[in-house]
């Protein structure tokens, strides 16, 4: 999905301030109309140099006006530039440019596979298939799980899988599969019916806690139903025999 503003910590930081500054300058410029009956343009010279409407002899009511307003713009202005330091020194900046670099990674790739939820399940499949050369996005919800995806060094979207944005930002309509691996039926079922809707011809592959969820979620999109416990023994069966 396009990049949204209030998912760059940056922005979202400074937005506040900005749209403070930004009411300030249309308050003065159209106090300075009201007040004085001057064009727009001549009270925006006012706001930018306040001493310019001593030469038009304005009352004291208006320079009352004035010097509120451009108290509160150098406030506000400080309050921006504040905002943006903090960024700085947070780690902000390098945490939104290097979601900004995950993202045109994640746009350029094609036959991806998507893994919905990195607990220890989704993080075994994210890791096998990344290690067999296979180009991966996770997508996970958690915070602390998510610093461990880019501690893997996988491409990863930090989102809700059963919501439509983050499986587009992930790149569900060029993928070649969708795996919704999260500890949890429903929300796994939920996940194949968007991610069907939203890219008919990706295979979903969905885990499921037992057999009562197996029909429900192939008749919700599910190509492929894995129940973990059954699975794993089969395999132990298997290696026994």
């Amino acid at each position: 999905m396009p990049a949204r503003v209030f998912d760059r910590p940056l922005l979202k930081r400074a937005l506040v301030p900005i749209g403070v500054f930004s009411t300030l300058c249309v308050v003065g410029i159209v106090g300075f109309v009201y007040l004085e009956g001057v064009s727009v343009i001549e009270a925006a010279y006012w706001l930018l140099d306040p001493t310019s409407m001593e030469l038009h002899g304005v009352d004291n009511g208006t320079r009352a006006f004035s010097l509120v307003v451009v108290v509160g713009l150098i406030l506000s202005a400080l309050w921006i530039g504040e905002s943006v330091l903090g960024a700085v020194f947070g780690g902000q900046i390098e945490t939104e440019l290097k979601r900004m670099q995950t993202k045109r990674q994640i746009d350029n790739l094609s036959g991806h596979l998507i893994v919905c939820g990195y607990g220890s399940f989704g993080r075994t499949i994210a890791n096998t298939l990344t290690n067999a050369g296979r180009d991966v996005v996770v997508i996970e919800r958690d915070e602390n799980r998510f610093e461990t995806i880019e501690d893997d060094d996988i491409l990863a979207v930090q989102g809700d899988a059963r919501m439509e944005g983050a499986l587009e930002e992930a790149g569900v309509e060029r993928a070649e599969a969708v795996v919704g691996a999260i500890d949890n039926s429903n929300a796994n079922i939920e996940i194949a019916i968007l991610a069907s809707q939203l890219a008919p011809d990706v295979r979903v592959i969905v885990r499921v806690g037992n057999q009562r969820y197996s029909k429900l979620a192939r008749r919700a999109g599910a190509d492929d139903v894995i129940i973990p416990e059954i699975r794993s023994g089969q395999d132990v069966s298997q290696s026994i025999l």
